[in-house]
Parts: structure tokens; C-alpha cells; sequence
């Protein structure tokens, strides 16, 4: 017994048997016994190793896929993690990881709605309860993010170590959370009015796999991806990807934590023979450039033609707060439910240029704050985005008569 549990590519043939096995349709808690008896534990690595040869034998993709969850399921408990390699903050690896730390708060969150539907009665409106459930979902749609980075970032660079198997698999996987989380949507648009008879059967068929899918994909990166992934990655592999990411944007996470790993000589990027940034009107460099935007005293948001969040000043005191995970993620996620109509309305009369302005006043906190967007144009009137200037009111309102004389404020 303990030849066929030491040496490797025995190892690998019965787990490859016992997943053909789940592929027959055998139970995955037989299956979990009969791994567990025979080998205790498996090496995480095998398991990415045993789904590309499955690929490569001929399995197809899309029977790979099928079998993911359910030989996830029979694995949970079950695979050694011994001698795997941790992350340090900063590292890419970390900020997956802390990403799925607060993707998991939500998950909780909407367990949390699921129960509080399931306790109400049948002909009660659910509107409200199904709109704090909205609201989650609009959190979990940075997953988009997340995926994003492994797909075009990690993928690409275990696929140079001959690693096919995650990119094959899991990209099918996140196509299919995708799916699902479209449905959901779909099924928000569709319930303005709701009772909770309905909502319950919304959820079991609808708002559960999407998030089911979700929480899986967790359990998938951290049990077996990442920990392979440190195994093969070289730092001068992953500093690439880090300085990457940001091209990307975070999920729900703003990584504050800077990571340079030692013996990587990190190279200035160029810049003009008088480290300028030569603009139209002028010149800055981008200290200087920095510092102007951080001052100016509104706060800025820049939202692309393709209403995506790429640009925000980071002023000491800024009205609504905002870090780093926002960028690369769809304006209309960044609202309420009850307000995307209006955000929608703003963005389609600014992109058709029916209008190039539209000012919203409220008070909040006893302070007075005025909001501002402005459409962004080209010299030949296309849109190129647009701008929110926020600022607060609420001191310069009071002023009344005249200031000629030098006086600092305190």
C-alpha cells in the first residue's frame, strides 16, 4: 500500500480512476472513502495535473467542467497542503486572497436575506428584501475583476510552465458564474413587485447557483489554484503580474500594501527629456500633477465611454469615500438599485448629446453637497466620458459681504 501511495504517478492513476468514476455517476461520498482510504491525503498539485491529462486523453472540455464540481466536492477535506508556500501582503496571491475575504462577507450577507426569506410568509411583499438582495449582487458583480486578472494574468503565465489545465477548466468556470449572475440580473429587472412566494422560488432557481458558483470558485483557488500557482511562479513572474493588476482593478479589496520582491531591479518609467507631461495649456510632472488633482477642494470621478470607473482624486477630505477596487468596475454597480435609472438617463442623453450637464443638490449629515456631471468631449464633440464633481457648500453658503484683506482660515 504504501508504494501505491508514495509513488507519484500511481497516486495520480487512482485519483484519475476515481474521477472517471464520479464521471459513471458513483456518489461523491463514496468516492471521498475510497480516496481517503487508499491515499489519505492528496498533493493539491495533483489535481490540476490529473484534469489536463483528462483533457489531453480525450475527455472532453465541457465533461471536465460537469466534473468539477462534483470531484471538488469529494476532494473537500481531503487534499495536503503540506509545505505549500504562503503570500505575503502585496503579493498578488494575497490580494486574491483578501479578495475572496470579502467576497465571502457578502456571500454571508445574502445567506443572511436567503433565511430572512424563507421565514417570511407566503403573500408578504418581498420588494424590499428582494432590492438588499440587488444590492449584494451589485458587490458581487466585481468578481468580474478577479476573473479577469487570473484569466489574462495568472493563466498566461502558468500556461509558460506548460499548465493548461486551470485555464481550460476554470475559465469555463467563471464563463458559467457569469451566465448565472446575467440571470440574476435579468430576474432584478423583472421583479419590481414581488412577494415572497415568488422571491423564494426566484432564489432556489436563480439568485443560489449565482451565488453557489461564486463560493465554489473560492474553494477552487485557494485549495488547489494558488498554492500551485506559488509552486510554479518565479517572483520576477509574479512582480510582472503585479504590476499589472492594476491595469485590471481590484474586487471589493484596495491593496494599500507595496510588494517588491529582493534581487528585482524595478526600472523608472520614461518620461520626457524635462519630465514633463506636455498638455495643451501647459505642463506638469506627475508629482505635481498629483498634488494639483489631490487639492483642488471638490472631489473628481472619471467614468470612461464605456461608463467605466477609471479615474478618482484622493483629496484629505473627500464627501464620498473611495479607494482603489472601484476602478475598472461599471458606474452603474457603483449605485444603488433605485438610482441606476437615473444614472442610465444621464449617461445616455451625455453619450447622444442631448445634454452636457446635470446638477443634484442633497444634504447629508447637516452638511450641504452639491453634485455635478459633465459630459467629456473631443474636439469634434465625441464623447469621451464623464466627470462628477462633488463638493460641499455647506461654509461657503454662509458667507455674506466682502474678504479683501489677507485672513487665514483656521
Amino acid at each position: 500500500m504504501s508504494e501505491l501511495i508514495n509513488n507519484a504517478r500511481n497516486r495520480k492513476d487512482l485519483l484519475k480512476h476515481m474521477i472517471l468514476q464520479l464521471h459513471k455517476g458513483e456518489a461523491p461520498e463514496d468516492v471521498k472513502k475510497q480516496l481517503t482510504r487508499l491515499l489519505g491525503q492528496v498533493p493539491y498539485g495533483d489535481v490540476v495535473e490529473v484534469e489536463q491529462e483528462l483533457i489531453s486523453e480525450g475527455l472532453p472540455q465541457e465533461e471536465v467542467l460537469q466534473l468539477c464540481d462534483i470531484h471538488s466536492a469529494a476532494l473537500k477535506g481531503a487534499l495536503d497542503h503540506t509545505g505549500a508556500k504562503t503570500a505575503p501582503p502585496g503579493h498578488p496571491i494575497h490580494t486574491f486572497q483578501q479578495e475572496n475575504r470579502a467576497l465571502e462577507w457578502e456571500l454571508a450577507a445574502l445567506e443572511k436575506f436567503y433565511s430572512k426569506l424563507n421565514e417570511m410568509n407566503g403573500t408578504e411583499d418581498a420588494s424590499e428584501l428582494v432590492a438588499e438582495i440587488h444590492k449584494s449582487f451589485n458587490a458581487l458583480l466585481d468578481v468580474e475583476k478577479h476573473y479577469l486578472r487570473k484569466e489574462n494574468l495568472l493563466f498566461s503565465y502558468l500556461e509558460k510552465h506548460s499548465v493548461t489545465g486551470p485555464s481550460s477548466v476554470m475559465w469555463g468556470k467563471h464563463n458559467e458564474a457569469r451566465e448565472l449572475m446575467k440571470n440574476a440580473f435579468e430576474a432584478f429587472a423583472a421583479a419590481k413587485k414581488i412577494n415572497a412566494e415568488e422571491a423564494k422560488t426566484v432564489t432556489e432557481i436563480v439568485f443560489k447557483p449565482a451565488s453557489k458558483a461564486i463560493e465554489e470558485m473560492i474553494y477552487k483557488e485557494e485549495e488547489i489554484l494558488f498554492p500551485m500557482s506559488l509552486d510554479k511562479l518565479t517572483d520576477a513572474e509574479w512582480y510582472e503580474i503585479y504590476q499589472q493588476s492594476i491595469e485590471i482593478g481590484f474586487c471589493l479589496y484596495d491593496p494599500k500594501d507595496v510588494w517588491q520582491p529582493k534581487g528585482i531591479v524595478v526600472e523608472e518609467a520614461p518620461i520626457s527629456a524635462a519630465g514633463k507631461i506636455q498638455l495643451p495649456s501647459g505642463s506638469l510632472s506627475v508629482p505635481e500633477l498629483t498634488a494639483l488633482l489631490n487639492t483642488i477642494p471638490f472631489d473628481l470621478t472619471f467614468v470612461d465611454k464605456d461608463d467605466t470607473v477609471r479615474f478618482f482624486t484622493q483629496g484629505k477630505d473627500r464627501i464620498f469615500a473611495r479607494n482603489r477596487a472601484i476602478l475598472g468596475r461599471k458606474v452603474q454597480n457603483c449605485h444603488p438599485p433605485s438610482s441606476v435609472h437615473i444614472v442610465e438617463q444621464i449617461l445616455s442623453d451625455f453619450k447622444s448629446g442631448a445634454q452636457d450637464q446635470a446638477a443634484f443638490w442633497i444634504t447629508m449629515g447637516g452638511r450641504f453637497i452639491h453634485i455635478e456631471y459633465f459630459a467629456l468631449r473631443d474636439e469634434n464633440g465625441g464623447y469621451l466620458g464623464t466627470m462628477e464633481v462633488s463638493q460641499d457648500l455647506t461654509e461657503k453658503r454662509k458667507l455674506q459681504g466682502e474678504q479683501r484683506l489677507l485672513s487665514y482660515s483656521s
